[in-house]
């Protein structure tokens, strides 16, 4: 019953959203109230909501923060001078600027945040996407792929995951998949590319000089807000910020709230000018914050009725014992349904240890699983668990669910050309080995 339940409830909550019948926000609070409600867990669903919203309240807290700081660098003119230099060299092409973007979002990826990449790839790419018309799902679709795959850094999350549930070292994971990691790498730039071609034989090309003048102002409205004599000090903050992600020298939230509270102090001297900055970003602030807090009672209310299990433990018990010999790919299969109905915790932590142990009986080594575990992170960032995609969506003012209907088929085609990657390279067999 409850797993029939589960699965109902995740059925009509995408439907839901992806037919435009409620918003994000109201679906991820009302729908699994109501089914928690159908399931009798009625007196409890209060603390489990609480500790949902109380678990994602950090990632609240820096998305909020973020927004912010890179709010204040775009009114500062921090990314002019990139957003000029991308259009030298890409013109008014704009099979060259979804290109660009999907370079540009593995270039900033390579912090392993999710969040960054998104908020600084968006700074210096919409300005052009909104000069040109380029549609804003295409820009959505190429950031979030690109970031699918930057995300399998070991610092990026789900690969420390895999290696710690099942007692691996990091290096012994990950460097056998670079190979594949490239090869997906390509991919992305060539869906980007016909993304783009599509885009082109839409809009046309545009001359170069229609665009130069008014670049300047694309990241900044009034140009009164720019501080060109603050350039190097923005960008050294920047720099400085990024590093200190990188290095996890404090929780990224702090980390964010210190890097806002310089860079406004120096920027917008004066209680009034810093009032006014946040006011004026509040509209980008709000939307999210609400969507990553909504977001909680959705993932409370999956954990604390256990559903998140059922859904775990029907899966697996749905595998045939035929498949034994082929682990490595059904793990691999497995793991786009798993991480995108249910958290990476709950996958990597619940679910792998399981299929591992299962593994090992056909003769597959756990590095070879935690590898196969991996290729479903090429469709994660698209499940609504996900509290930066509402970032990607508010940046890009798109609809989720449009956004996940555009973006899903080319999603799910990474993941297979992952998945053939690593078995090419070897690094997931096809049989096992018995002994």
């Amino acid at each position: 019953m409850l797993t029939v339940l589960a699965y109902l409830m995740i059925i009509v909550f995408m439907a839901l959203i992806m037919t435009k019948r409620l918003p994000a926000v109201v679906a991820l609070i009302v729908i699994p109230i109501v089914f928690g409600l159908i399931g009798g867990f009625g007196k409890d669903l209060g603390p489990m909501m609480l500790t949902g919203v109380s678990k994602l309240a950090p990632t609240g807290v820096m998305l909020m923060f973020a927004i912010l700081y890179f709010g204040i660098m775009i009114d500062a003119g921090l990314f002019d001078p990139v957003v000029k230099f991308i259009l030298r060299l890409v013109g008014g092409d704009p099979m060259k600027i979804v290109v660009g973007t999907a370079a540009l979002a593995m270039t900033v990826g390579l912090d392993g945040d999710g969040s960054t990449t998104y908020m600084v790839t968006a700074a210096a790419m919409l300005p052009l996407y909104d000069r040109l018309g380029i549609n804003k799902l295409v820009f959505a679709c190429v950031v979030m792929m690109s970031s699918h795959n930057m995300n399998l850094l070991p610092w990026g999350g789900p690969t420390a995951r895999a290696t710690s549930a099942l007692g691996l070292d990091v290096g012994q994971v990950f460097v056998p998949l670079i190979p594949s990691m490239v090869i997906t790498a390509v991919w992305v730039l060539f869906v980007a590319y016909l993304l783009g071609m599509r885009e082109r034989r839409r809009l046309g090309i545009i001359q170069l000089d229609t665009l130069t003048d008014g670049a300047g102002e694309a990241a900044a409205h009034d140009r009164s807000l720019l501080r060109p004599h603050l350039l190097w000090f923005n960008f050294l903050l920047t720099l400085a910020l990024l590093a200190a992600l990188v290095a996890a020298i404090m929780p990224l939230p702090v980390l964010f709230m210190i890097a806002f509270a310089i860079a406004i102090t120096v920027n917008y001297p004066g209680l009034q000018a810093q009032k006014e900055r946040t006011t004026a970003h509040a509209e980008n602030v709000l939307p999210v914050v609400a969507l990553i807090f909504a977001a909680g009672i959705f993932v409370g209310i999956l954990s604390g009725t256990k559903m998140v299990d059922a859904i775990a433990e029907s899966v697996i018990a749905a595998v045939p014992s035929w498949m034994g010999p082929y682990m490595g790919i059904v793990t691999a299969v497995l793991s786009i349904p798993f991480t995108f109905f249910i958290s990476n915790d709950a996958f990597y932590f619940g679910i792998l240890p399981i299929l591992a142990k299962t593994a090992a009986v056909y003769g597959f080594d756990p590095a070879q699983i935690a590898r196969a575990s991996l290729v479903g992170q090429q469709v994660h960032l698209l499940s609504p668990l996900v509290a930066s995609t509402y970032l990607l969506v508010g940046l890009a003012k798109v609809e989720f669910g449009d956004h996940q209907r555009f973006t899903l088929l080319w999603a799910m085609t990474s993941a297979v050309v992952m998945l053939l990657a690593t078995i090419v390279t070897g690094v997931v067999p096809i049989f096992g080995s018995p002994s």
